[in-house]
């Protein structure tokens, strides 16, 4: 049974932007499997960032976010191949049960809280 993953990676910024998508590939090749030979479904390079703390001595990262379709048993060899490739300062994977968050613009009435007429009630400011 295959699932829906989210990755976000965070790579050495001194890295050439061939250089992380090779890495990409690579790790990507290993979730391939026959139900879904192109594991990728979707795949966004942020570019540099600052971090919010020094990793490993570098106060910038290379970020990329990717989602994939693929067996939870491949997932082992994938983190492990991550983990041992210097290149990349920190990575998450999580499962992705849900839709994608729609993008909002800030203060739009969908990112407010909903206002209840009950809330002023018995409020003595």
């Amino acid at each position: 049974m295959t699932r829906d993953y989210e990755v976000v990676y965070v790579f050495d910024s001194t890295l050439e932007e061939a250089q992380v998508t090779e890495r990409l590939d690579r790790f990507h090749a290993l979730l391939a499997n026959p139900e879904s030979p192109e594991p990728v479904t979707a795949m966004s390079h942020w570019g540099k960032r600052t971090l919010a703390y020094l990793v490993d001595g570098k106060d910038t990262g290379y970020y990329v976010v990717a989602q994939f379709r693929t067996e939870p048993g491949l997932l082992g060899e994938m983190e492990r191949a991550i983990k041992l490739d210097e290149g990349v300062l920190r990575y998450l994977i999580v499962l992705n049960e849900g839709l994608a968050p729609v993008a909002t613009a800030p203060g739009t009435e969908e990112e407010r809280p909903a206002k209840n007429d009950d809330d002023d009630e018995g409020d003595d400011r």
